[in-house]
């Protein structure tokens, strides 16, 4: 298969998170954005799935989706996914030990290939992934080296405070705009959750999930500054947010808080709106002891 496996497997995660309607467009381009891939392996993933049935090529317009996908995972292991499985839980672990210490600041592909037992075709994957999510990079010449990224509680806690400041501010920028199918899948994908998607989707999913809707709030602005800014920090503090998945009780009262949010924007209560992001970025912070002690272990 030529379409990249990892690629195709988050394709239909996303797919599932942002519980897509049938008809709905695919664009090659937003979804590298939010895979941080380029669009090469993104059109090749598009393109199986279309020969699979699950998408629909429409000439000069794009991708459409035949059917909505009630589970990414289920599906991926129908198309003979296999080895996406394999790299996602290796991916895991990997996340899990650099953050608790257990493997060096700079590493071989050899250490890699060996300690996790992968094929060159796995560790390649794996890496691209870590890559592209900027918590990994190249050293010049030979090796690989962890980038400076967030591994802490406290550094957890300094990027909310840097969200706080950041995300109330871009809904009051001038000729903001949140464009109403932008605002109808946000509130599908928190409904989805509500609906049980916080106790059944994979880690990947609500992390995705919570980013997408936050950075879809901040592009509203049309402020390339924050725009940039929070797909920065939600980049880099990635690997924390897997582990404070672990509990999950909260996640209702933040659907919930979504989707306020959702209803003031649609009704052009900005100021309001601003109000609830700070009220509901704050929530988090005041719940920090728990997550803390989560991350710590």
């Amino acid at each position: 298969m030529r379409a990249e496996r990892s690629i195709t497997a988050q394709i239909l995660g996303l797919i599932q998170a942002d519980a897509m309607p049938a008809g709905s467009h695919l664009p090659a381009q937003a979804f590298a954005d939010r895979l941080r891939v380029s669009r090469s392996p993104v059109n090749e993933a598009l393109s199986f799935l279309a020969e699979k049935g699950i998408l629909e090529r429409q000439p000069n317009r794009g991708y459409f989706l035949v059917r909505p996908v009630e589970s990414g995972d289920a599906v991926a292991r129908q198309l003979g996914l296999v080895e996406a499985d394999t790299v996602t839980e290796v991916y895991f672990r990997i996340a899990d030990d650099r953050l608790r210490g257990a493997l060096p600041d700079e590493f071989t592909e050899v250490l890699l290939k060996q300690r996790y037992g992968l094929t060159p075709a796995q560790l390649n994957a794996v890496l691209g992934r870590i890559a592209s999510e900027g918590w990994v990079e190249k050293k010049p010449g030979y090796g690989w080296q962890f980038s400076s990224m967030l591994t802490t509680a406290d550094s957890l806690l300094q990027s909310y405070r840097l969200r706080l400041a950041l995300e109330p501010a871009a809904l009051l920028e001038p000729g903001y705009h949140l464009p109403a199918h932008v605002i109808a899948r946000c509130r599908a994908a928190e409904k989805h959750l509500l609906e049980g998607g916080i106790e059944t989707d994979t880690a990947d999913q609500l992390h995705d999930r919570g980013v997408r809707f936050h950075e879809a709030l901040v592009e509203g602005s049309g402020n390339p500054f924050f725009i940039d800014t929070i797909r920065r920090v939600n980049r880099v503090r990635r690997l924390l947010s897997y582990r404070s998945m672990q509990d999950r009780t909260r996640y209702k009262e933040h659907c919930r808080q979504h989707l306020h949010l959702l209803d003031l924007i649609e009704r052009g209560k900005n100021d309001d709106a601003a109000k609830a992001m700070t009220e509901h970025l704050n929530s988090t912070l005041r719940n920090f002891k728990k997550i803390s002690g989560i991350l710590k272990s």
